[in-house]
């Protein structure tokens, strides 16, 4: 199977995006690439934390780095600063998620509109979860889905829009097939799409077949999150549909009491699969790090990832 390969987006495509612009889609498609996920600080504590780990990462010079949006829009203005910051400093490029259920509609054009005028250049357009106090229904005129938001980002700004995938399908999806329709229709708006984390190779191919299947032939980055704590790694796949494998969860299950142990056999598990991954033909892969650099930086030592792209044809 040949998996798609991302094309550096045309000039014609970036008009009046300036000499800063910087879209993630342009430099994913220079050749192998590792990209890495962060959250936001929440407390002074949680701040110094992430400050170790973006130095402990630095040297890796991940081709973006994605920056979270809590739930109900509860981290809105820490991501932003964060975001920004990220591109001031120039290290890495940042790609600010946002959500739509959080807001309305005029708040996120202003949301949109502050990182245009502050030179960010990606998004991450995903429907999220709305706030717990919400009980009303949508009003006519507000954003429902995904594709509704990456829509608007493309009409605010010159924006660099990536949405997310599921390779097992949205929990909320009625069936896999509608599941991949949806995602097929994000993606004719979409400049690419980052999979939700998952742990069976078979899996992603799969997506990406039924992809090329409906007309689909943008790049579909695969997700990696290493299992370095059990229950927070449980709760996550309950709540976005992934299936931790029997065989994965009877390893970890044997020396959950034994932290250590835990996030080797984590690390073992990831490289695997970003094997396969690259293996099969994946030009790069994004690592969901929990804000922890330990299980990154084994995991981009064993696959040979990190640094300067590696140009496609060495």
């Amino acid at each position: 199977m040949r998996l798609p390969r991302l094309q550096p987006a045309q000039p014609e495509a970036r008009k009046g995006a300036g000499d800063l612009m910087a879209w993630i889609s342009e430099l994913i498609g220079r050749g192998r690439f590792l990209s890495v996920e962060l959250w936001p600080p929440r407390s002074p504590e949680a701040e110094r934390r992430l400050e170790q780990v973006l130095l402990e990462l630095a040297p890796l010079a991940p081709a973006f780095t994605s920056i979270t949006y809590g739930a109900g829009g509860s981290t809105r203005e820490r991501t932003h600063e964060l975001v920004v910051r990220l591109r001031e400093e120039g290290k890495t490029t940042p790609m600010a998620h946002l959500v739509c259920a959080a807001h309305s509609r005029a708040e996120l054009v202003t949301i949109l509109e502050r990182y245009r005028d502050a030179g960010v250049e990606n998004i991450l357009a995903i429907r999220g979860d709305p706030p717990l106090d919400s009980t009303q229904a949508l009003a006519p005129g507000e954003l429902e889905h995904a594709v509704d938001l990456a829509a608007l980002a493309k009409d605010v700004g010159p924006f660099c829009v990536a949405v997310a995938a599921h390779p097992g399908g949205h929990p909320d999806s009625p069936d896999l097939r509608t599941d991949r329709r949806w995602l097929a229709e994000k993606m004719q708006v979409a400049d690419f799409a980052i999979t939700q984390f998952f742990f069976e190779l078979a899996d992603y191919l799969r997506l990406v077949d039924d992809l090329a299947k409906l007309g689909v032939d943008k790049l579909v980055v695969p997700g990696i999150m290493p299992i370095t704590n059990p229950r927070t790694v449980a709760k996550m796949a309950q709540l976005s549909g992934t299936e931790v494998p029997r065989r994965i969860a009877e390893r970890i299950e044997g020396v959950a009491d034994l932290p250590d142990e835990v996030r080797k056999i984590g690390v073992e598990v990831a490289v695997e699969l970003g094997a396969g991954l690259l293996e099969s033909g994946a030009q790069g892969i994004h690592l969901y790090t929990m804000n922890q650099a330990a299980a990154t930086l084994e995991i981009a030592a064993s696959l040979g990832l990190g640094g300067e792209p590696e140009r496609s044809g060495r």
